[in-house]
């Protein structure tokens, strides 16, 4: 029986992946083998000396200390891609109400006072100061083409826009499902000269922070507009609302109010709504909850942010994982253990990814307690577990 501690309240429609008969969820529970999650912040927690997986039920993990289980050897899975049409359509509509000043115009409308012809009189004069501009033929700028990079490159080009994309670590699987209209730019700077909108699609790592500041707002289109629906830190605020003030850019979208943005009449700052839908949290819950599930139960790892991809079909009943540094001669040191307790290797995959390496093993009998022993004192060994 694994037992799942829930950080967060997590969707039924995931932890119904989880059968009552082999998993105990709770929100309180005392050594979890798994922890499921969306923004708890864990960096203060102190880690279980049980815990073997942590799944956050969305794409982004600053909230969870990943270099700190990498190297207790627990790999951190999270949902690429589950949310990505709800944040793809809030996207759509921030462009819709940045270019149409919808929020302005409303704000306008619902202050009215008066009687309904007065009112009327009212809105005829009035609407001249919130006529706005037409997608069709505008550019759109992505940066980043991960799931809702794409989806989002897509969607623009079917409401008659051109779009530009900036991505150099797009996948092969992403660039297949991306439209062969989408032009490429060659660097950012490239693909701010020559956007009406630009889109960030990005984590918030150092490469990215301030990806857009006063130096880089002096390069972009007059009237721009900025959405940011990836994360806080990205968009230098203070430096945009200076733009704004002197006629730079247009308007800024994003889903990251503060007392800054609140005050100013060209931001639309939403309460971080990007994957905030039904469907986009059951999709998260169900996929995370099915790779740890599949981590638990066989060893696999899918969409892991620090362990390789790793998935090995059964060859019998007995499997061995090991997590390591990533060195030479482990897997030489691994199959000398299981030979010395006489443990013959039917099927083996070992996978690295920059300082971790993991080894699945698939043997003709059971693992002795005396075996796991022997692997856990090798030098460079995080994590042993016997499936």
């Amino acid at each position: 029986m694994y037992k799942i501690l829930t950080l967060n309240n997590i969707s039924v429609a995931g932890l119904e992946r989880l059968p009552r008969d082999h998993y105990e969820v709770a929100s309180e529970i005392g050594h979890p083998d798994a922890i499921l999650l969306r923004s708890y912040k864990m960096h203060d927690m102190e880690i279980p000396p049980s815990l073997k997986a942590v799944g956050r039920a969305g794409a982004g993990v600053n909230n969870i200390p990943v270099e700190k289980l990498s190297a207790l050897g627990i790999p951190v899975f999270n949902a690429p891609g589950a949310n990505a049409n709800a944040v793809k359509e809030l996207v759509i509509a921030g462009m819709l109400l940045a270019c149409r000043n919808v929020c302005q115009a409303w704000d306008f409308a619902r202050n009215l006072e008066g009687a309904d012809e007065e009112i009327g009189k009212q809105v005829e004069t009035g609407k001249k100061n919130y006529g706005g501009f037409e997608l069709p033929g505008r550019t759109l700028g992505v940066i980043g083409l991960g799931a809702i990079g794409v989806q989002v490159c897509n969607a623009a080009l079917k409401l008659g826009m051109n779009v530009i994309g900036f991505d150099p670590q797009i996948t092969v699987e992403r660039a297949w499902q991306l439209s062969s209209e989408v032009q490429q730019a060659t660097s950012v700077d490239d693909l701010l000269s020559k956007a009406d909108f630009v889109s960030f699609h990005v984590p918030l790592i150092d490469a990215t922070r301030n990806l857009i500041n006063e130096d880089r707002l002096t390069i972009m289109k007059d009237n721009v507009v900025i959405l940011n629906f990836a994360r806080n830190g990205i968009v230098d605020d203070e430096a945009v609302c200076k733009a704004m003030d002197a006629g730079k850019v247009y308007s800024y979208v994003c889903d990251f109010p503060s007392n800054l943005l609140n005050a100013h009449s060209r931001v639309i700052a939403l309460p971080h709504l990007g994957a905030s839908t039904q469907e986009a949290e059951e999709n998260c819950a169900i996929m995370v909850a099915d790779q740890v599930r599949d981590y638990l139960d066989n060893g696999n790892v899918r969409n892991s942010v620090n362990f390789p991809e790793l998935r090995m079909a059964r060859n019998g009943d007995y499997r061995l994982c090991v997590v390591n540094a990533n060195v030479p001669n482990m897997l030489g040191q691994i199959s000398t253990e299981l030979a010395n307790a006489g443990l013959n290797i039917v099927d083996m995959l070992n996978k690295s990814r920059g300082d971790l390496a993991y080894t699945v093993v698939d043997v003709d009998k059971e693992i002795p307690d005396l075996a796991i022993a022997s692997l856990n004192e090798i030098e460079g060994v995080l994590a042993v577990r016997s499936l």
